[in-house]
């Protein structure tokens, strides 16, 4: 089985209001499960991002390739998260 890590979701910018109630500064623990109390709607679009970053994958355009910053699908009331692979 490939080498796989663990990631953190971190709100990192809000404008307007969330419908799930996130706040700026929500942080989810990302390892085999969905994390509990993460609206499904913003996983559904950090999963693509989150996958890479478990098994080592990177981001062309990110400048650290442990990071991706990935927006809410809400484009009313934007919501940014900063994925980042944890090194143990």
């Amino acid at each position: 089985m490939a080498e796989s890590y663990k990631v953190s979701v971190k709100l990192i910018s809000q404008k307007g209001n969330c419908e799930a109630g996130h706040r700026v500064g929500d942080e989810w623990l990302v390892d085999e499960k969905t994390p509990e109390g993460l609206c499904i709607f913003a996983f559904g679009s950090l999963l693509p991002f989150i996958t890479p970053l478990m098994f080592g994958g990177s981001f062309p355009w990110e400048k650290d390739p442990d990071v991706a910053t990935v927006a809410c699908p809400d484009a009313d009331n934007p919501v940014v998260f900063e994925i980042r692979r944890l090194h143990d």
